[in-house]
């Protein structure tokens, strides 16, 4: 594997058991041994292990701080390492489907080095709330380097 660069965006259900189904696409880029944990904005992050040890020692560099151990707490507690089952499909713990607000419909999105799952109802309030706001966004980030 190596340099990751998910992107788009694909519409799938999770079923009663917490298995959603990954498209084939995603899976060939994501390998056989990945990490699903507590995103944010309500949302689950899915790292390659590859992309996860990186994150982690990033985390190791911080300093030994109230927000660091919080966020390290919240951020840990739900990280569970995952593969595909014969169709395809990941197993999301009870207490990742609950704080995520997954019910059926389900948005998986690709986000340069790691995937999001979110509720459909989620990302389109997302959308919703953000899209008036983009291209003032992107003139603050982007502003400085295309002049």
């Amino acid at each position: 594997m190596g340099d990751f660069m998910f992107m788009g965006e694909y519409h799938h259900s999770i079923d009663e058991k917490g298995r959603l189904t990954i498209p084939s696409k995603i899976r060939y880029e994501l390998g056989t041994n990945f990490v699903v944990t507590r995103g944010l904005d309500n949302c689950l992050f899915i790292y390659p292990k590859e992309e996860w040890n990186k994150v982690i020692d990033k985390y190791k560099e911080l300093p030994n701080t109230k927000d660091a151990r919080n966020f390290m707490r919240f951020f840990l507690s739900g990280a569970t390492e995952n593969d595909f089952d014969k169709q395809g499909r990941i197993n999301i713990s009870q207490p990742l489907t609950k704080y995520a607000g997954l019910e059926k419909d389900c948005v998986i999105i690709g986000v340069n080095d790691h995937l999001e799952v979110w509720s459909k109802r989620n990302w389109d309030t997302f959308i919703t709330e953000n899209e008036d706001n983009l291209s003032d966004i992107s003139d603050k980030l982007f502003s400085t380097t295309l002049i």
